[in-house]
């Protein structure tokens, strides 16, 4: 058995530089007790393909109950579609005309600045 490929949830695990198989990640949510139609179930849905999508591509919401059920942040999970400060990469065409500077206002989030201008 080759041990240098076992990932293990920890809460405190730090994101790797690469996203998880989606084999690690099933073989964790066993570990932990959970299936994908089970997490599916107790998340209200009728089938685990919702939850599934999150394995191919990024889906916050299947992302982040998929690392709940694992206690961990879908960052460790899927460093990929990550800031690193945690916040959620856009995806699609978002992506491609998105640019993080555009949402500061002389070198400070524009939220911070809406006082001014109301």
């Amino acid at each position: 058995m080759n041990t240098k490929s076992q990932k293990k949830a920890d809460p405190n695990a730090q994101p790797t530089a690469q996203d998880w198989h989606p084999a690690d990640v099933i073989a964790a949510l066993h570990k932990a007790g959970w299936s994908m139609h089970k997490l599916a179930r107790h998340h209200g849905l009728t089938t685990s393909g919702t939850l599934s999508k999150a394995m191919r591509s990024s889906y916050p919401i299947a992302e982040k109950r998929i690392a709940d059920a694992l206690g961990v942040h879908p960052m460790v999970l899927w460093p990929s579609r990550y800031y690193e400060n945690g916040e959620v990469k856009p995806r699609g065409f978002r992506a491609f005309y998105y640019n993080p500077a555009d949402d500061l206002v002389n070198g400070k989030d524009s939220a911070v600045n809406n006082h001014e201008t109301a």
